[in-house]
């Protein structure tokens, strides 16, 4: 009753949210009724949802805020002249990319830190050994799941059949100048998890290459004789994880105004003509991944006995975060910090999560299956076969491995499958006008998943201790 009685409580926070999300519904539906009269009642529920997250707070509720701020902007800015949408998405842009530039500084250092502390702190080597072969046979099996559910998605959704809507020639520059972009760079997928000079990794974000170095230094530290000097540069690695996480809490004060900027641009530059063409595209990936998450996400965790509510209270925040600003690294430190307090130790969660960054992509692995079926759908009078679906999914599992942090990569993977099998890579970049909308539900899977994961091998290590309170 009391969730009635206060106006602050999140009962009411969600009531504001939910209804803010029925008037824009409403108002897609029934274009003719009085737009104005919306806008008026959609800041005024705003304005209410920002006042209940400053007296509560908590920096997720600031979060989702931003985000019904940004939709509302970015709806009003579209009824400018044309002429000026483009210095809009610019300011606008600069907003999220400043955000995670920020974020980008942090973690090489956190990673770094957090598993020299972890793993020298322990001294146990052949445990680290374990942990990473759990991890990768956990990450291929789960991926696995996610190509399976995507294949059944698109084949009984046929969204890609009956589509008419062609490709701008924005969309057909910008797609010819991803794959420029990734081609340019020569890729070794094997060599390339290994780095040849630390700093340049750090400048690449290269985080599999950081994690690499870091586990190598640690085992090193853990092998040094004198305690002396072994102690001395585990204190240095505990203080350095220390400060960054302090970094971390600062740079997330940016985050509502990164999810505002990063929303309102998606608004603004996603038409709607598009968009309706391609909702059944968007609504199929939705559902599937809400599958995904239901029907393997979730068991996963109650076989491994990981209580939901805690845990899901630990990667709210760098799932809005991601979902916000469709970003993976965006949300890494704060996944990082939430998943130790959460009880999960330091070497398991700075180890399996960053390596789950490249090779437990499960929301990205199940677009990639759905979409390649989707362009057959669309561009061949003959579509896929059962056969030819299970061979696009086989080099789908090789080719999303080594890409993480290159921007476009799942677009480029993408195109050389279809390419494969003889579909046109200039009907293939009708998908990047609704991209960004995709983006943002397959990243935060992608930081969902990996979260679980580090949470499942620490309980398999019998080193999952979840604090009692619930706070």
């Amino acid at each position: 009753m009391q969730a009635f009685k206060s106006p602050f409580s999140l009962f009411w926070y969600s009531a504001g949210f939910i209804l803010c999300g029925l008037t824009f519904a409403i108002e897609i539906l029934f274009p003719s009724l009085n737009s104005i009269a919306f806008d008026i009642l959609r800041y005024i529920i705003i304005g209410w949802v920002f006042v209940i997250a400053f007296k509560r707070r908590k920096i997720s509720l600031w979060i989702f805020g931003a985000m019904l701020l940004g939709i509302q902007f970015g709806l009003d800015l579209r009824e400018l002249p044309e002429n000026w949408h483009d210095s809009w998405s610019t300011g606008l842009g600069k907003l999220s990319k400043i955000f995670i530039r920020m974020v980008t500084t942090l973690v090489a250092p956190l990673i770094f830190g957090t598993l020299i502390v972890g793993i020298a702190g322990h001294g146990n080597i052949k445990q680290v050994g374990r942990i990473g072969l759990k991890s990768i046979l956990y990450f291929e099996i789960v991926t696995t799941f996610a190509l399976v559910i995507g294949l059944a998605a698109i084949n009984i959704s046929q969204a890609g059949k009956g589509i008419e809507v062609k490709p701008t020639k924005e969309m057909i520059a910008e797609a010819a100048k991803k794959v420029d972009f990734v081609k340019s760079q020569p890729k070794d997928h094997i060599l390339d998890i290994f780095p040849e000079n630390f700093a340049k990794s750090i400048v690449d974000n290269q985080v599999l290459q950081i994690v690499v170095f870091s586990v190598i230094f640690a085992i090193g530290l853990s092998m040094v004789q004198k305690e002396s000097h072994k102690q001395t540069m585990l204190h240095w690695a505990e203080s350095l994880s220390e400060v960054m996480f302090k970094f971390t809490d600062i740079v997330m004060y940016l985050a509502p105004i990164a999810v505002f900027g990063a929303i309102a641009n998606t608004v603004l530059t996603s038409g709607a003509e598009m968009l309706i063409g391609l909702a059944k595209l968007v609504a199929t990936l939705y559902v599937a991944l809400i599958a995904f998450v239901g029907l393997v996400l979730v068991p996963i965790a109650l076989i491994a006995k990981i209580p939901l509510k805690k845990f899901i209270r630990a990667v709210s925040e760098p799932f809005t975060i991601a979902f916000s600003t469709a970003s993976s690294e965006a949300a890494l430190p704060k996944a990082l910090e939430n998943m130790e307090k959460f009880g999960v130790p330091k070497k398991i969660v700075g180890f399996v999560i960053p390596t789950g960054y490249s090779f437990n992509l499960d929301g990205t692995t199940l677009y990639l299956s759905m979409a390649t079926v989707f362009v057959s759908q669309m561009t061949l009078d003959t579509p896929l076969t059962m056969g030819q679906q299970i061979a696009a999914c086989l080099i789908l599992m090789l080719t999303s491995k080594g890409v993480a942090g290159v921007r476009g990569a799942s677009f480029v993977i993408l195109v050389s499958t279809v390419s494969e099998f003889g579909m046109n890579m200039e009907q293939a970049s009708i998908i990047l006008g609704v991209d960004a909308l995709m983006d943002m539900a397959r990243t935060s899977v992608n930081v969902l998943g990996n979260c679980l994961a580090s949470a499942v091998i620490a309980r398999s290590e019998g080193e999952l201790v979840v604090a009692k309170n619930d706070e």
